[in-house]
């Protein structure tokens, strides 16, 4: 998968799309409107809202005559990476610490929540 540059803004709508892609891996809009599951949204707005995602370099296709099917450039993983440094730069002081310390704060952890967290530093501490 191809690492994003720069971050690049997904619309909600963009970002409904692109998660029903990550999902399908390879699809066609046909593929994208039964997901959606919504028989009121025309073909030709998932196709445009597709080579919008095209263009901002998330995702390529590859032609079958009239036929295109598309696949990610970028995983969900490399997307939601560059969301969440984003977040930490531009709230925390790139601080991820001040992250957790902001949730824990908010009491936004579950018990679960700060077990994992502790169980990774845990295995972080020892590498």
């Amino acid at each position: 998968m191809k690492r994003i540059k720069q971050l690049q803004t997904l619309t909600k709508v963009e970002e409904e799309i692109m998660v029903h892609i990550w999902e399908l891996g390879r699809c066609v809009v046909r593929d994208l409107l039964d997901r959606l599951g919504d028989e009121s949204i025309p073909h030709s707005t998932v196709s445009s809202v597709v080579r919008i995602l095209e263009k901002k370099g998330f995702v390529d296709h590859k032609a079958y005559g009239k036929t295109h099917e598309y696949f990610p450039l970028i995983s969900r993983e490399d997307y939601a990476a560059q969301g969440v440094d984003g977040l930490v730069d531009r709230y925390f002081s790139g601080s991820a610490g001040q992250l957790v310390s902001f949730l824990v704060q908010r009491e936004n952890l579950s018990k679960k929540d700060v077990s994992q967290i502790l169980d990774l530093l845990g295995k972080a501490k020892k590498k």
